[in-house]
């Protein structure tokens, strides 16, 4: 079967699984969506909405973040992990949103991956929920069903993304990433996926599926 054909069959069934998709993670700004993506890097969604829920009320804004101690932050941001580094991205790249943006998040690819701390992963999150701007999220999920469903040869998250790209119609790139997070967590998952009852199996052309 065509690659874009099979693609657009696996599109139509995430679509009446996930109908309605948006980020899990907790914001009131798209600052706040920018900080909290950060922090989400190898951790959960849920343990960075408990983190955000308690962090929001002490650091709002950019200027907050600037002004605060690393230490501060740390404490705040401690149970995220890897929070020496997430820490120093948050605080760099406030400074940075300040010094050249007046404090505002960017809405342009091109300027968010300059900022400290902000790939093109966390980028695309922030385009897509904050900005309502076509972006493909790669993550773990992301790269691993796409490998598995053989709609990518590649490993590096940048050229998965770039292939998705080009097989999924530009408005759906938002939902088609979000719905393949949500697959990967209750169906597809990286042990011991359930591929007798997933919907897509017929489709699937992993060697490693079973039945």
């Amino acid at each position: 079967m065509e690659l874009r054909t099979r693609t657009d069959k696996i599109r139509k069934i995430l679509r009446k699984l996930y109908p309605e998709v948006s980020t899990p993670l907790r914001h009131q700004s798209p600052f706040q969506l920018l900080v909290a993506t950060i922090l989400s890097a190898q951790c959960t969604d849920k343990q960075v909405n408990r983190v955000t829920r308690v962090l929001f009320n002490h650091l709002k804004t950019p200027e907050d973040f600037a002004a605060a101690s690393l230490k501060t932050v740390e404490q705040h941001i401690r149970s995220t992990g890897f929070y020496h580094n997430k820490a120093k991205s948050l605080k760099n790249c406030s400074r940075a949103l300040l010094d050249d943006y007046n404090g505002q998040v960017p809405q342009t690819m091109a300027e968010l991956i300059k900022l400290p701390g902000v790939g093109r992963k966390t980028a695309n999150v922030v385009l897509g929920a904050a900005f309502n701007t076509p972006g493909m999220v790669v993550d773990t999920h992301v790269a691993r069903i796409s490998q598995r469903l053989g709609l990518t040869a590649n490993k590096d998250a940048v050229k998965i993304e770039f292939d998705l790209m080009k097989i999924v119609p530009k408005k759906a790139w938002n939902d088609f990433s979000l719905q393949l997070i949500f697959f990967g967590r209750e169906i597809c998952s990286a042990r011991n996926p359930k591929c007798a009852t997933c919907p897509i199996a017929r489709l699937c052309p992993w060697p490693g599926k079973t039945t």
